[in-house]
Order: C-alpha cells, then structure tokens, then sequence
C-alpha cells in the first residue's frame, strides 16, 4: 500500500508564508509527476502546481511567482513554498503523485494526500 502524508497547513496573515510537504510511503518502485492540488468551499478541486521527475514544474497563472514546487527524490517528497498569500488561497491543498505500481509491464497509479488545511486572513 501506498499512502501520501501531507504537513504544514495552518492558519496566516496575508501576505505572510506556509510550506507544504507531502511524504510517499509504502511500495514504491519510482514516481512520475508530484502535484498539489487545492479546493476551496463550493468549488471545484483545481491545479496548483506540478513537477516531473526530471525536474519541469509548472503553475496555475494564481500563483506564479507566487508559489514554487519543489521535490526531494531520495526522500519520495515534495514541497510547496507558498509566499505572498492571498485570502483567495485558503482552500484545503492535497498532494497527488504518480507512482510506478510495477516494472514489467510499466505501470503507474494515482494516489492522493488526505489533504491540509490554509487559510488566509485578510
């Protein structure tokens, strides 16, 4: 079994910084793409930021130079580096991830974070 821990929501001004990290543990033989996700209340979940393995992130036009996606491979990780924050960023942000499930044949699924909590007060 695979299981995504997401830390680091909170409550903050805005204006002020949160880092988000997200662990993959479990069988895991390589992962894809890492992302976050959020969904604030009566909205649909919608992309914050991915990045590949080989290290090409890119960004919902909200939160460009805003925000920066990072991972650490060696520890099945990925961050999210949230500054300048805004009231419109509060939502709930899960972590999502590609994991290579087997080698032969090739095969990845979709696993999800349960999700973390940002508000931002104005």
């Amino acid at each position: 079994q695979v299981q995504l821990v997401e830390s680091g929501g909170g409550l903050v001004q805005a204006g002020g910084s949160l880092r988000l990290s997200c662990a993959a543990s479990g069988i895991i033989l390589g992962i894809n793409t890492m992302g976050w996700y959020r969904q604030a209340p009566g909205k649909q979940r919608e992309l914050v930021a991915l990045i590949t393995n080989g290290g090409s992130t890119n960004y919902a036009d909200s939160v460009k130079g805003r925000f920066t996606i990072s991972r650490d491979n060696a520890k099945n990780t990925v961050y999210l580096q949230m500054n300048n924050l805004k009231p419109e960023d509060t939502a709930v942000y899960y972590c999502n991830a590609q994991i290579v499930v087997r080698m032969i044949p090739m095969r990845s699924d979709d696993y999800w974070g349960q999700g973390t909590q940002v508000t931002v007060s104005s």
